[in-house]
């Protein structure tokens, strides 16, 4: 299984996080605390944009965990263009300002990674014990930046764990079967990592 553990601030952000605070320490060394100032105060916006906050995953074996923080802005019923089958499409448009982490909804592996456009891999094809197929996609960001994905093809993954980051936020869709039963409307906020959205059905 793919790695689970690092600290509460993203990776993308440990660099310049260390940056602001080396050159407030110089600063400060070289002049009044006032100079330093400014790059602690950078330093703090950027430990709030770049954290990652550990959450509760909940004990639910056929239960789908939301990918991402954000907001339920479209459910409907479509044609899967990754794996050409009927499916649910729910789409997740994440905040500006929020966790930019996106993680597993389901525990499963990772059978493939998914083309969202322009030629780069933004997305997984995951699949549960139960062989439920559930595909992840995740859209450029606002500054049109690729989104990373930590998990490579032939991985299992865990329930809830992190799998990927898009910096300042950006769209994800969620593609499931599609009888799943649906827990959430459209206009509900959720919990990367710890709000339930839907049940896969098993006879």
């Amino acid at each position: 299984m793919a790695g689970t553990r690092y600290p509460l601030i993203a990776r993308e952000g440990w660099l310049a996080v260390a940056a602001c605070v080396l050159a407030a320490f110089a600063a400060l060394s070289l002049g009044d605390w006032l100079w330093s100032l400014p790059f602690w105060l950078l330093a703090a916006l950027l430990l709030f944009l770049f954290r990652d906050p550990e959450r509760e995953i909940p004990p639910t074996p056929l239960g789908v965990i939301s990918p991402a923080d954000g907001v339920i802005s479209a459910i409907e019923p479509v044609q899967d263009p990754f794996l050409k089958r009927e499916a649910i499409r729910i789409t997740l448009t994440m905040s500006h300002a929020g966790v930019f982490t996106t993680r597993s909804p389901v525990e499963g592996k990772i059978v493939d990674m998914v083309d969202a456009g322009e030629g780069m891999p933004h997305g997984v094809w995951l699949r549960t014990d139960e062989g439920d197929d559930i595909v992840v996609v995740m859209y450029r960001g606002p500054l049109h930046n690729a989104p990373r994905c930590y998990v490579r093809c032939g991985e299992r993954v865990g329930q809830g764990q992190r799998c990927g980051y898009i910096h300042l936020g950006s769209q994800v869709d969620l593609y499931l079967p599609a009888n799943s039963r649906l827990l959430v409307e459209q206009g509900q906020r959720v919990k990367g990592g710890s709000s339930v959205i839907a049940m896969l059905v098993h006879k």
